[in-house]
C-alpha cells in the first residue's frame, strides 16, 4: 500500500500526523515512534514496525553460510582434482 499523506509542520517542531493515516497504522496516543533519518528522507515507524523492517531486511541467504558452502566446493573440488 502506497498512499501520500501531508502533515504541516507547526510550532516548536510539532507534527500532526493525519487521522486516515493513525487509523491505516494503528498507531494511538502516546504510542512512540521511532524516526529515521537516511540519505533519502525521513521513515516513520513504531518501533516493531522498525524492528519487523529490519529483520525482513536482513533475511535470506546467510553470507557465512554462504561463504562456507563455497569453501566446501572448493576443498571438494582440490581433492577430486589430486586423485
Amino acid at each position: 500500500m502506497s498512499t501520500t499523506f501531508v502533515a504541516p509542520l507547526g510550532d516548536r517542531g510539532r507534527l500532526v500526523l493525519p487521522a486516515k493515516l493513525r487509523a491505516s497504522q494503528n498507531w494511538e496516543q502516546g504510542d512512540s515512534l521511532v524516526l529515521v533519518e537516511t540519505s533519502k528522507g525521513v521513515l516513520i515507524a513504531t518501533r516493531r514496525q522498525a524492528l519487523d523492517l529490519l529483520r525482513d531486511q536482513l533475511a535470506g541467504e546467510s553470507l557465512v553460510q554462504e561463504l562456507i558452502d563455497e569453501r566446501r566446493q572448493a576443498a571438494k573440488a582440490e581433492q577430486s582434482g589430486d586423485e
